[in-house]
C-alpha cells in the first residue's frame, strides 16, 4: 500500500500517527495524538485534534472539525461543515477540559452536509444523519435521522438505501441485504 499524501499547504505535526494511503488536503491541521487509518480521505480545512481515533477508509469532507473525544470507525462518511461538539455548556472564560464528552461514530455511518452531532451521542452502525440534522441522543443501528432535534424517520441498508419494513422484515431492493425489527430495533439477518 501507497504512503499516506499530505498537500504542501497542510500541516501535520510531530506525534500525529497517518495510515498508509491516506490523503490529507489543502490547509488541515493534523495534531500531536491524533489517529488517522488507512484509506482515508481527509478535505480541504480539516482539524483533527489530539486525542481522537479515525478507524479506516473514512471520508471527511471540507470544513469539519473532529474535536477531542469523537471516534470514527472504519467507513464512516462526514459531510462538508457537519459539526461535533465536545462539551455540553461551554464557556469562553471557564476552562472545561475536563468536561468532554464521548462521541462514538459506528462503522458505516453517513453525516449530511452540515449536521450537528451533540457530544455523548453514539451513531449507531450504518446510520444516516440527514443534512442540516441536529443529534441530541444515541442513534440505532441503520436509523434515517433528519430535523431539529434529529428523529427516526425510517431504516436505511448498509448500502444507503432507504428500506420498507412489511410486518417486521426488509430485503434492500439494490444489494439484497434482509432485515429484521424486533423491539424497535433493525438488524442484519443472516
Amino acid at each position: 500500500m501507497s504512503d499516506p499524501f499530505i498537500h504542501e499547504s497542510a500541516y501535520v505535526d510531530e506525534g500525529a500517527t497517518i495510515g498508509a494511503g491516506t490523503k490529507i488536503w489543502h490547509f488541515a491541521h493534523i495534531m500531536p495524538g491524533a489517529v488517522i487509518g488507512e484509506r482515508c480521505n481527509i478535505g480541504q480545512n480539516v482539524v483533527v485534534m489530539p486525542g481522537t481515533r479515525i478507524g479506516n477508509n473514512v471520508k471527511i469532507q471540507n470544513n469539519v472539525s473532529i474535536y477531542e473525544g469523537v471516534e470514527l470507525d472504519d467507513d464512516v462518511f462526514c459531510g462538508p461543515s457537519c459539526v461535533f461538539t465536545n462539551v455540553m455548556n461551554p464557556r469562553s472564560h471557564i476552562s472545561r477540559k475536563h468536561e468532554y464528552r464521548k462521541t462514538i461514530v459506528r462503522r458505516g455511518t453517513s453525516i449530511g452536509a452540515n449536521a450537528t452531532i451533540v457530544c455523548g451521542t453514539t451513531l449507531g452502525a450504518y446510520s444516516f444523519i440527514g443534512a442540516g440534522a441536529v443529534v441530541t441522543s444515541d442513534v440505532p443501528d441503520f436509523a434515517l435521522m433528519v430535523g431539529v432535534p434529529a428523529r427516526r424517520i425510517g431504516w436505511v441498508c448498509q448500502c444507503g438505501v432507504r428500506l420498507t419494513v412489511t410486518a417486521g422484515k426488509a430485503v434492500c431492493a439494490e444489494c439484497g441485504w434482509k432485515y429484521v425489527e424486533v423491539d424497535g430495533m433493525l438488524r442484519h439477518q443472516e
